[in-house]
């Protein structure tokens, strides 16, 4: 099982990576711009999600002018937003990013996309974490199982992490 689980999330890393190269490099650059500025790059994440919160925070590389979202921010022009939960349809996610589009504030969305009117179509850009279903056969007919969001969309934060890196040592440059 444990080889399994391995060529599936190798299979799911290379699938994010080679289709959405250009769109992780458009997300960073939208993101940089708070670091670029005088502005922050504040993360809200739902349940599990929280996992690319503490990365950003207190990983051995934190995300240059990162903050944990919380009521109290007072949000600028400088500031981004990363919002980041298991699926596009998350309820709580989607009502905050509406509030997020209706006030203007500039967002990357990462999530797994299922149906219409969700995340995937609030956000400025948005990052497919390709999980919706678990990644295993379970034991019962058509049962899947191992649904490793968080780590795909770890993935996709280290991605994000390394581009806005570079844009910011060319920008000091």
């Amino acid at each position: 099982m444990i080889k399994m689980f391995t060529t599936q999330l190798s299979g799911l890393f290379k699938r994010i990576s080679e289709k959405q190269e250009f769109e992780i490099e458009d997300a960073a650059r939208l993101l940089a711009q708070a670091a670029v500025g005088q502005g922050s790059i504040y993360i809200k994440a739902f349940g599990e999600m929280e996992a690319v919160t503490a990365e950003a925070l207190y990983g051995a590389e934190p995300l240059p002018s990162v903050k944990k979202y919380d009521e109290s921010a007072a949000l600028t022009e400088a500031d981004r937003l990363l919002v980041v939960t298991r699926l596009s349809s998350d309820g709580d996610a989607v009502e905050f990013a509406k509030a997020l589009a209706a006030d203007g504030v500039s967002f990357v969305g990462i999530s797994g996309v299922v149906g219409e009117g969700g995340l995937d179509e609030l956000a400025d850009l948005h990052l497919d974490t390709n999980v919706i279903k678990g990644l295993l056969p379970g034991e019962e007919i058509g049962e899947r199982v191992c649904m490793p969001a968080s780590m795909a969309a770890l993935y996709i934060y280290f991605a994000l992490g390394f581009v806005i890196r570079e844009m910011l040592e060319e920008y000091e440059d």
